[in-house]
């Protein structure tokens, strides 16, 4: 994908994809990268910043003698999904106006 991704679309994906399911980093990362190229180093500190705001906790599992921290999202971290969910359908409904036009693309 040609479009630079900012920060806060990275953060409303992330926190999609766990409002879902909790996950732990590397599921988190191929699920992201199926919209936008990302790697595991860009990833975790996103997870962190979205943890340092409260919006995710972790918890460790144990899987095959090792350790897996898994992230969840928190009641705050719904808000501020819905929030950003909110936004970006405006921004969304704008950028197609102007693509394609006024015509809307549902």
């Amino acid at each position: 994908m040609s479009f630079q991704l900012g920060s806060a679309l990275l953060d409303a994906c992330v926190l999609a994809i766990l409002a879902k399911e909790d996950a732990y980093g590397y599921s988190l990362t191929q699920e992201v990268r199926e919209v936008m190229d990302i790697s595991e180093s860009t990833l975790y500190p996103v997870l962190r910043r979205l943890q340092k705001a409260e919006y995710l906790t972790t918890y460790d599992q144990p899987f095959q003698g090792r350790n897996r921290r898994y992230y969840r999202i928190t009641e705050s971290g719904r808000a501020k999904y819905n929030e950003l969910l909110e936004d970006w359908m405006v921004y969304k409904q704008k950028i197609d106006t102007v693509l394609l036009g006024g015509l809307n693309s549902e």
